[in-house]
């Protein structure tokens, strides 16, 4: 078993992996990462301490929420001066077929929408200004 520590948005999990060879056997030495196969992580892979928040992207101004990806708005999900509680969604993203919920990081106003239903955006570019 090996442990590993993973970082995906912010969050930081530690997992333990089993190293299997090609017959699912587990081996008994460190194979080179081109032969290493995840087959498993832990099912309890909790986050550990949560990363310190980052500084808006690129495109994004300080109040900007930012966007999480590449993708093309599907719909704005609140209006300028609306006010906002963590947690709430903002702007219905999708790219690959898939939709991305982006939620308020924090209570606030609503103060400018910077997008608009159709637009394709860029990830860190500055989606909504929350004050």
């Amino acid at each position: 078993m090996k442990r590993l520590k993973i970082t995906v948005e912010g969050k930081t999990y530690e997992v333990e992996i089993e190293m299997l060879d090609d017959d699912g056997q587990s081996m008994a030495t460190t194979p080179t990462p081109q032969k290493a196969t995840t087959r498993r992580a832990s099912a309890s892979a909790t986050p550990t301490a949560a990363a310190p928040a980052t500084k808006p992207s690129a495109g994004a101004s300080a109040g900007d929420v930012p966007s999480p990806l590449s993708a093309v708005v599907i719909s704005i999900d609140v209006q300028p001066g609306q006010e906002v509680n963590e947690g709430d969604r903002l702007i219905t993203l999708e790219a690959m077929k898939m939709n991305t919920i982006v939620n308020a990081p924090s209570a606030g106003v609503v103060k400018a929408i910077h997008v608009k239903a159709g637009d394709a955006v860029e990830e860190g570019q500055g989606l909504i200004a929350l004050g």
